[in-house]
């Protein structure tokens, strides 16, 4: 059974919240789905779209000036022993949200992963389509970022690149769900979703230090994307491009940054 909550108030993004630390990323769409004061309305075209996000509010400046900017180009990766990411994720209720910008699931905060030593929560994942970050030019047909944050306030991406082919279980409760219209909810009661399922089996991946993708475009985020892709139904595609489509920001300038890949 599907209930249907109205939440008013959510034309920020799905990153929207008070982290409430400063000098690595701080709010924006990498949050849980409340908006906390970034007010502003942005879009990816038009006159308030990603060329003018750095125009919009003084802190929004990161948009405009900041040098490690997210997505990226994924080309000419350094192969380098990275530690394998430690995946803990439980299952947990299926909510899915569409906040006007993108579809997200809300964690209960149970599962985490563990990067470089370091112990971050995962707050929700959320879609993007066509993919945000590219590989050697090339954009994925949609892409999953899994957001997660540490004790001491910075925050993680985990991304998967999907293409269109067989559908995947886990992925198709999400579309299936998902509401058509920007401000609503749907808790599906008795199903749960297991975020593990969501990722490839081969857990390699690229990394590189960006920020978020969405206003206010905070840096200091820690980047991890799977070098593996999988695939979506056309149908869930479809479903998703007829609710949100090209909610994907331009890819930005390296300028300098080294792009790692896990040996």
């Amino acid at each position: 059974m599907k209930k249907i909550v109205k939440t008013i108030g959510v034309s920020c993004v799905s990153f929207c919240i008070g982290l409430g630390f400063s000098g690595i990323a701080s709010a924006g769409e990498h949050g849980n789905g409340h908006e906390v004061g970034h007010h502003a309305h942005w879009s990816y075209s038009g006159d308030t779209g990603p060329s003018a996000w750095g125009s919009m509010k003084e802190e929004f400046h990161a948009c405009k000036e900041g040098k490690k900017q997210s997505p990226i180009d994924i080309t000419s990766a350094k192969a380098t022993k990275l530690n394998d990411i430690e995946f803990h994720y439980q299952s947990f209720p299926l909510n899915v949200v569409n906040n006007g910008h993108a579809i997200q699931s809300n964690s209960a905060k149970k599962s985490y992963i563990v990067a470089g030593g370091k112990k971050f929560t995962l707050l929700q994942f959320h879609f993007h389509n066509p993919s945000e970050n590219t590989v050697d030019g090339k954009h994925a047909d949609a892409e999953m970022h899994l957001v997660h944050k540490a004790d001491d306030g910075q925050l993680a991406v985990v991304a998967v690149l999907f293409n269109k082919g067989e559908g995947q279980k886990a992925l198709g409760q999400v579309f299936h769900n998902a509401p058509s219209e920007a401000g609503e909810t749907h808790n599906v009661e008795g199903v749960s979703v297991d975020p593990a399922a969501l990722l490839p089996a081969d857990h390699t991946y690229y990394r590189f230090s960006g920020s978020l993708t969405t206003p206010p475009c905070s840096e200091g985020v820690l980047w991890m994307v799977m070098k593996e892709t999988k695939t979506i139904s056309e149908k869930s595609l479809q479903k998703f491009q007829h609710i949100i489509s090209g909610n994907n920001r331009p890819v930005q300038p390296l300028n300098g940054r080294v792009i790692n890949v896990k040996e």
